[in-house]
């Protein structure tokens, strides 16, 4: 202020600029205190929601609970944003509002822990729990396709086992017409190959009586992924389509199991281990002895051929049973609040929304703190009286009016009547 006690320009500029803004603040408070009221109530509401999803009765006393911590949260929400918007903007010190903050910190955290998570419940938990089905389902192709194509390179073995019988039952008719041993006929050699070209025939039909078998479960398999899939999106009550899909889930297991169990690569690897390892040797039966050794000396080659090939079919089937199984999958029922959060990054909007409701006082706060202190900045330099509006000077005038009214009665009828000091001095 200058010496003769008058508000220069900047001051009077910025006492009208704070009155502004408490002016715009008295109209605001009108109705304040009512829209954190609703807010407060629309998260009790959701959260309502998102309890009743978590409680597996539906009794009375679970109606009861789940209103019980709704209401505890509304008014915990109004309790806390009510005394941050009177009390942050309204301290002055760094350390009074770090702490505030701090404060503030915490009960957001603490509103997100009791409310939010069950707010977004409530607005995308349907969705998540479809979403969770999906996921499953798409689980349950991946290990179905994967059993079926192991099982179908199990199958492919019976080219393998196919070739080498005929190659025996080529060398059988070799020997039959005295190619081999150059003793023409159905002898040692002819018997030795006869024997094994058989249990590779026999190995071969139990091959070719799986396909079907396989062929069968895997249709089977995609019949139930198509009812599961459907169960994903089909109108109505989630937890009812849980149910049905977990049925679903556990014959579609059994199938996937099955499958694997019909891969035939180990029985062709034991068969070929035994094909070299169990011969029965016939007995030599040529009428010279250059008969018989040359009989022996075929048969010496024929083990040695039959070794080889049992060897080339064991590695095949030990391939087979390499290949990398079908991942276990087990269909687990889940919660639309845990739902929420185990696939929280595909449902971010409704967390916004979730926590928004929540937190959208903090922004009011921060307002206000800012309109304070601005209020507060307008007023520097100048002193009480001259900030008075009229209404207050008016006010102030009937008050002053009132204590000298006060002052002028007479204390009892007897006593002289009192002067009032202020008239005095004026006088």
């Amino acid at each position: 202020m200058t010496d003769q006690g008058r508000l220069t320009r900047a001051e009077a500029r910025g006492v009208r600029y704070a009155r502004e803004l408490e002016g715009h603040l008295g109209w605001l408070e009108t109705f304040s205190g009512t829209a954190l009221g609703v807010l407060a109530v629309a998260s009790g509401i959701y959260t309502y929601l998102g309890v009743s999803s978590l409680l597996d009765d539906n009794g009375a006393m679970s109606v009861f609970a789940a209103i019980a911590y709704s209401t505890a949260v509304s008014v915990g929400i109004f309790v806390f944003w009510s005394y941050l918007m009177r009390l942050f903007p309204a301290v002055r010190t760094a350390g009074a509002r770090a702490g505030l903050f701090a404060a503030m910190g915490l009960g957001s955290l603490a509103i997100v822990a009791m409310s939010s998570w069950l707010n977004a419940a409530a607005l995308a938990g349907s969705a998540a729990v479809e979403q969770h089905l999906a996921r499953t389902v798409q689980e349950y192709q991946g290990g179905l396709e994967r059993a079926h194509e192991i099982a179908l390179s199990a199958q492919a073995l019976q080219r393998d086992v196919a070739r080498v019988r005929q190659s025996f039952e080529d060398l059988s008719e070799q020997e039959a017409a005295g190619a081999l041993s150059g003793l023409a006929g159905r002898g040692a050699v002819f018997r030795v190959l006869r024997q094994k070209s058989g249990e590779l025939g026999a190995l071969e039909t139990q091959i070719a009586s799986q396909t079907r078998l396989v062929e069968n479960a895997f249709t089977e398999g995609n019949t139930i992924l198509r009812r599961m899939r459907a169960l994903t999106v089909e109108q109505g009550s989630v937890e009812a389509r849980s149910v049905e899909f977990s049925e679903a889930a556990v014959r579609l297991q059994g199938l996937i199991t099955e499958l694997r169990q019909l891969s035939v690569a180990p029985l062709v690897e034991r068969a070929a281990r035994d094909l070299s390892a169990s011969v029965v040797l016939p007995e030599l039966d040529g009428r010279t002895e250059a008969g018989r050794s040359d009989q022996a000396a075929t048969l010496s080659s024929v083990l040695q051929v039959l070794a080889a090939r049992a060897a080339t079919l064991e590695q095949a089937a030990q391939a087979v049973q390499a290949m990398q199984p079908p991942t276990d999958v087990t269909y687990t029922p889940i919660s639309a609040a845990d739902a929420v959060i185990l696939y929280a990054g595909n449902f971010v909007p409704s967390w916004a929304g979730a926590i928004a409701i929540d937190l959208l006082p903090a922004v009011l706060v921060f307002i206000l703190a800012i309109t304070q202190s601005a209020i507060r900045s307008g007023r520097e330099g100048a002193g009480v009286e001259d900030t008075l509006t009229l209404a207050e000077l008016r006010a102030a005038v009937h008050a002053l009016r009132d204590v000298e009214d006060v002052m002028n009665e007479p204390a009892s009828a007897d006593a002289p009547p009192r002067v009032s000091p202020i008239k005095e001095k004026s006088a």
